[in-house]
């Protein structure tokens, strides 16, 4: 099973025999291979809480084929805890979970790791575990782009003053309680909050 966020909202490719763990609206895979259009429409006007699957026979192969003239980019990210709190940053208006492009021949891990050290200004932090992989789409100046991103969870032990990175457009940098995890729910991304229900177990 894949899930992609097309304008915040999911679509899954899944396969016949995982029918049953979902619920929503069900599309063959040669309908959504051949009118991309058409069915990135119907996405976008669904009710909330209304989910889109493509049945496939092999989900990875259909999700390629379905995105074959994005732009391909990977990143990655990830959630640090410090005591019993978490760091989120605000980008744009948005809560947001540090992250970024990955540089050639970087591993995911090392990429999450310096990404958060370029826009939240801490470091020397211990990787703890893998959280998940999310995909999203985006237009960057005009291309169709599909993000790959690997998240992680991290521990840290340092101070807890931070320094924002401004030049992207990052103004805030916050260490949050579990109990606040709502408040940031209510102004972020769909895939982000995807990270946050899964890191804890939601």
């Amino acid at each position: 099973m894949y899930k992609v966020f097309i304008q915040n909202r999911p679509i899954f490719f899944i396969s016949a025999k995982e029918i049953e763990k979902h619920n929503g609206i069900f599309v063959r895979e040669k309908f959504a291979i051949s009118d991309k259009v058409e069915l990135t429409d119907l996405l976008t006007n669904l009710p909330n809480h209304h989910f889109l699957h493509i049945i496939c026979e092999n989900p990875e192969v259909t999700l390629s084929l379905f995105f074959e003239n994005y732009q391909k980019v990977e990143a990655a990210g990830g959630i640090v805890q410090r005591k019993e709190k978490y760091l989120f940053i605000k980008r744009n208006g948005l809560w947001d979970i540090p992250k970024g492009k990955l540089e050639l021949n970087e591993t995911p891990e090392s990429g999450a790791m310096r990404e958060i050290e370029e826009e939240c200004g801490i470091k020397n932090f211990q990787l703890k575990k893998h959280i998940l992989i999310t995909y999203h789409t985006y237009e960057y100046k005009g291309i169709p782009t599909l993000k790959k991103t690997y998240w992680y969870g991290f521990e840290y032990n340092g101070p807890k003053k931070g320094l924002p990175q401004i030049e992207e457009g990052i103004t805030k940098i916050a260490w949050k309680k579990k109990e606040d995890l709502n408040k940031i729910l209510e102004n972020t991304y769909a895939s982000i909050a995807d990270v946050i229900y899964t890191y804890f177990d939601y």
